[in-house]
């Protein structure tokens, strides 16, 4: 490890040279099946030859303009995702995080222009993550993230994941929106049940406040369908969208009906590199492949082969794998020891994972993954909770 990296990161010593699929080829010769996807990042695999091919052609023509001028390539890719979700308009940035700064912007400003500028806090839940900025931190609200970085931003009230009654006495006259993540995945891949999500729709409307999703994580085909909010029959009136969005290139959007959007007018809001050429061409091939339902389909297939299998080593280590949790390709094994340290297990035998709150390893394969891979990664999941159930 370099020196001259700041230490902010946690690393292993394994570093990657190349990939293919869902498999990673690291330095030291050996290869990994990737079911951590860069925290739900890669969402067509490792070098995927329409996506290596989209970004060839459009390197070799323009890389980078300014949004000063009319980007063609980030208009087609708004008018499909606007086709296609809920919304009538899109805005691109880099980030996740940046997502959310741009959909809590736009909350604050929407009611500002409609006088009412008391109307600022957005209600959020426990164990949400929302981004790494100072707002960000502050909307997911948990202390590990905030410790030294205080004064907390203000404006965002949290309440206990699934209190209704907490959520119910938190809106105030101040509150301008609820913030939520249809799935927790740092949370813990815990899923906000169909019926609390369209009662949320419910109680926005009742109360005059607007719906924010978080699908950064949960978004992109990664529930076998484009967006996990389709599964309630329900939409938000904004969403933050990245990591697949991108495939591993870095890529958001901020999604909104036509009345949420209006808040930002020329001057409210704005990016240097969002949208650029390069972006939309890599987000545009993504989008491809993504939106054909045949692979969201496969998408749902190849995620009840893969729970099917998670649930039957639950039964095998019950004292520890407590429970299989997740849909589709979004799923995770609650544990009695630390994930971290089964992360580390599973490596050992060829497979990569990623540890969440409430002792969740998380299981985020590309959605390219096959039924050989699947069974690949159980047995390696076996292994792992074999060799870790012996050494206690």
């Amino acid at each position: 490890m370099s020196n001259a990296l700041m230490g902010n990161y946690r690393r292993s010593e394994l570093a990657f040279e190349s990939g293919q699929g869902c498999w990673l080829n690291a330095t030291n010769g050996e290869k990994y099946l990737d079911c951590a996807a860069g925290i739900a990042v890669n969402a067509l695999g490792h070098c995927h030859p329409h996506m290596v091919e989209a970004i060839n052609t459009q390197a070799q023509k323009l890389w980078h303009v300014s949004n000063v001028f009319q980007i063609p390539e980030q208009a087609l890719l708004a008018e499909r995702l606007v086709a296609q979700t809920f919304a009538d308009k899109a805005f691109f940035c880099n980030s996740g995080a940046e997502a959310m700064e741009a959909a809590i912007k736009m909350t604050r400003r929407y009611f500002f222009n409609k006088n009412q500028p008391e109307k600022f806090k957005i209600i959020t839940f426990s164990g949400a993550f929302h981004g790494r900025t100072l707002a960000t931190i502050a909307a997911g609200g948990q202390e590990k993230y905030l410790e030294g970085f205080g004064p907390k931003v203000q404006g965002f009230d949290t309440v206990p994941f699934g209190d209704h009654e907490a959520l119910h006495a938190a809106i105030t006259p101040e509150t301008a929106a609820i913030l939520v993540e249809p799935i927790q995945g740092e949370g813990g891949i815990r899923a906000v049940p169909h019926h609390c999500l369209k009662a949320l729709r419910a109680l926005c409307d009742e109360k005059g406040l607007l719906l924010i999703f978080d699908e950064v994580q949960c978004g992109m085909g990664r529930t076998g369908k484009l967006f996990a909010h389709e599964w309630a029959g329900i939409t938000p009136d904004i969403m933050a969208v990245a990591k697949g969005i991108g495939g591993g290139f870095p890529l958001g959007a901020c999604l909104a009906t036509e009345d949420a959007a209006s808040a930002l007018v020329p001057g409210t809001h704005g990016t240097t590199y969002g949208g650029n050429p390069l972006a939309m061409a890599v987000g545009n091939s993504v989008l491809d492949i993504i939106e054909k339902p045949e692979f969201l389909a496969n998408v749902l297939k190849m995620g009840e082969e893969f729970k099917t299998g998670l649930e039957a080593l639950a039964k095998k280590y019950p004292n520890l794998i407590l429970e299989a949790r997740g849909f589709g390709l979004m799923l995770g094994l609650k544990l009695s020891v630390d994930p971290v340290l089964m992360v580390a297990e599973l490596r050992k035998h060829h497979c990569l994972a990623v540890a969440a709150g409430d002792n969740v390893m998380r299981i985020l394969p590309p959605l390219t993954i096959t039924s050989s891979d699947i069974q690949f990664a159980l047995k390696a999941i076996e292994a792992a909770a074999h060799n870790f159930t012996d050494s206690e």
